[in-house]
């Protein structure tokens, strides 16, 4: 018999840490979140539903990575004009971060008539914003970069919308940034399991001596609709399209009140997490799509519950 952790991530506190009671501008929520340390302070990229549904990236830093202060203004909106502005123009999204060399990677979702796909930004200070390239087709969602180059090329996960297999995480490489390719699924949904409907890329993977962790997200349906949960997958340091193994149980589902009540019901979603030199990740997540939390694990554990009680693939 598996030898199943309770209580694998501590939920902070003074959860939720951010809602749109704290945004100076008008939001109906705060959510989805990417995070990263940059000269010593935590900065986090949170979504925010408008007052007309659609959505926008704000900016909020923190000293600690529990109380964050929020800009006064957006830090990314729909863009006007070019090629972005068509694209962009029902909002953007679910923002990652990626920190590689000296520069941050931003991914997210760009929503327009034409579906879903990802645009890729960049920034050297989180003052200024280059977009850089549309980096998906139509309907891909969720794509992380991974904080280090492998034989010289950039890795991503994502995640297209299918209905001919189930939502599954794939792997894509690119020398650029711009053209990807060499794509390939590396990790499927189990039937009648926790994560069966669909899996997705979650927080940007962080290196480990046993490997990258990667903590995702999947999604169990119900008669009462779909719940969101978090687990946790280790793969291979020198080929991450490798999978050590993914823990056969979830590291964190909807319980607290605002994690189970919101704009949409029964998710914990999460964009960003920060290994800290304690040997423990801060993991950052939405709350029902309406607010933010952040709680922590210990790194070895995650790590043992992929190697340990890992699932059959």
């Amino acid at each position: 018999m598996k030898n199943f952790v309770a209580n694998v991530v501590t939920r902070h506190t003074e959860n939720p840490i951010l809602t749109k009671d704290n945004v100076p501008y008008p939001v109906a929520t705060v959510h989805n979140a990417g995070i990263v340390k940059y000269k010593g302070r935590y900065i986090m990229l949170f979504r925010s539903h408008q007052l007309n549904g659609r959505s926008i990236i704000g900016r909020a830093d923190s000293d600690d990575g529990y109380r964050f202060d929020v800009h006064p203004e957006p830090f990314l909106e729909p863009a006007t004009d070019g090629q972005f502005a068509e694209y962009e123009e029902y909002g953007v999204e679910d923002l990652r971060i990626c920190h590689i060399e000296d520069e941050f990677l931003l991914t997210y979702s760009m929503y327009s008539r034409h579906g879903v796909r990802i645009g890729l930004a960049r920034t050297y200070d989180f003052e200024t914003v280059e977009r850089v390239a549309v980096i998906s087709q139509a309907d891909y969602r969720n794509i992380v970069i991974f904080p280090e180059k492998f034989n010289g090329r950039y890795v991503r996960l994502d995640r297209p919308h299918s209905e001919i297999s189930s939502w599954s995480i794939w792997i894509s490489y690119s020398p650029d940034l711009v053209h990807w390719g060499d794509s390939r699924i590396i990790m499927k949904p189990i039937p009648y399991h926790w994560d069966e409907m669909k899996v997705g890329p979650g927080a940007t993977p962080f290196k480990t001596t046993s490997g990258w962790l990667h903590i995702y997200h999947g999604v169990f349906n119900t008669m009462r609709g779909a719940v969101y949960r978090l687990g946790v997958a280790l793969h291979e340091l020198h080929d991450p399209s490798r999978i050590v193994g993914v823990s056969d149980q979830w590291i964190l589902q909807p319980e607290a009140p605002w994690e189970v009540s919101g704009y949409v019901p029964n998710v914990v979603f999460t964009c960003g997490a920060i290994p800290e030199g304690d040997g423990t990740v801060k993991i950052y997540w939405g709350g029902a799509d309406t607010v933010m939390c952040v709680g922590s694990a210990k790194i070895d554990t995650l790590v043992q519950l992929c190697k340990a009680n890992k699932r059959v693939l």
